[in-house]
């Protein structure tokens, strides 16, 4: 049945150290890097070797943007750290919100400045560790998730192809607005 063939795909006991593979960026964060590339090839038939982040109000706050013809075509932006997401969030709320795609992440610095890092005994981040992880991360081979054939593999058995009605149904959805009453908190960003 398609639920064991999902279960199987998902054993970790199979997978070799050789195997441990990274997308594409220069940090852990998250795939804001590998989305822009495969947008700014599926939508505007651009190649895009390496994208360059733009510092805004703060270095917690960049964005990346995409120009074909003298028009900006992609604007992503990366905010990390809760007064960014909240500048976000009141942008959003004006109508003043100008990106396709946007990267969050709690921690200042993104994830490998997390928390839940190495610290130092005084509580702060340790720049020489964080710099150690990093190098460490970059060393790790870049894959496609396209092309991992674990991916395909699920693709083909348990969604039973990419463009199946259980892949739309399973992977896609739709977001509608909420309608605000008594009962919600009133949080205000």
């Amino acid at each position: 049945n398609s639920d064991r063939s999902f279960c199987c795909f998902l054993r970790f006991d199979e997978i070799k150290e050789g195997d441990v593979v990274r997308h594409e960026g220069k940090r852990s964060d998250g795939y804001l890097e590998h989305i822009f590339k495969h947008a700014a090839k599926e939508l505007f038939g651009m190649d895009v070797k390496e994208i360059t982040y733009k510092a805004l109000k703060n270095k917690d706050f960049q964005e990346v943007t995409l120009e074909k013809d003298g028009e900006t075509v992609l604007r992503f932006a990366a905010a990390y750290g809760f007064r960014n997401i909240q500048n976000l969030v009141l942008k959003l709320k004006k109508g003043k919100f100008l990106y396709h795609f946007v990267e969050v992440l709690a921690c200042p610095g993104g994830c490998l400045n997390g928390k839940g890092q190495a610290q130092t005994e005084d509580g702060k981040p340790d720049k020489a560790l964080l710099n150690q992880m990093e190098e460490m991360y970059a060393a790790i081979p870049v894959r496609l998730p396209e092309t991992n054939l674990h991916i395909q593999k699920m693709y083909q058995d348990w969604l039973e192809g990419m463009d199946s009605k259980k892949a739309q149904e399973t992977l896609h959805t739709q977001y509608s607005a909420v309608n605000q009453t008594a009962s919600n908190l009133d949080i205000k960003w």
